[in-house]
């Protein structure tokens, strides 16, 4: 799928093998990268990563901050603090969207031109991944024809869905699948 200059694609895979300039990396408010995704990042990418987010020190929920991504094919990670999943009444859905938007920016803001972003929230954080998915679909794509209807630039040409399960790609693929059938 493209909007304006920016692919949009969804693939099933390891986000820590990817090559594209940034991966986003699911992160908590300490950006201590401890489990999950997170510590898989840190494990492949070595321990600049985290000596890195230690310098910059907590983000609020619905944050992104940026390192460098130290021996990953990426040469950046983008620390997205999505929020923990407690009942979907709590704002999870808002600080959700606060993190993807925020990740994309801050990706802007450093002219990068790939991004691959997983299922945040959606592992240890416990957001259920129907909603998940939902939320971080609609948000990248309302960014990107927000940009193409105010004629605005973008430097991001890619934008990759990079999940882990079959669970997990399928309901991206779906959601996505629902926008095309909207055309």
């Amino acid at each position: 799928m493209k909007i304006g200059n920016t692919e949009i694609e969804i693939i099933k895979g390891d986000i820590t093998l990817l090559d594209t300039e940034a991966i986003v990396n699911p992160a908590n408010t300490f950006l201590m990268h401890s489990g999950g995704l997170a510590a898989a990042i840190v494990k492949r990418g070595g321990m600049i990563i985290q000596q890195e987010s230690k310098k910059i020190g907590n983000v609020p929920i619905g944050g992104a901050v940026i390192t460098s991504g130290g021996n990953l094919k990426a040469k950046h990670v983008i620390h997205a603090v999505g929020p923990r999943y407690k009942d979907g009444k709590s704002g999870e859905a808002e600080k959700l969207k606060m993190a993807v938007e925020n990740s994309l920016v801050v990706a802007e803001k450093k002219k990068l031109k790939s991004i691959a972003i997983p299922a945040i929230s959606s592992g240890i954080f416990g957001y259920p991944i129907a909603e998940s998915s939902r939320i971080i679909v609609d948000t990248v794509l309302e960014h990107f024809n927000k940009i193409k209807k105010e004629k605005q630039e973008t430097t991001l040409e890619k934008v990759v869905f990079c999940l882990f399960d079959d669970e997990a790609y399928n309901s991206f693929t779906a959601e996505l699948e629902k926008v095309k059938t909207k055309k």
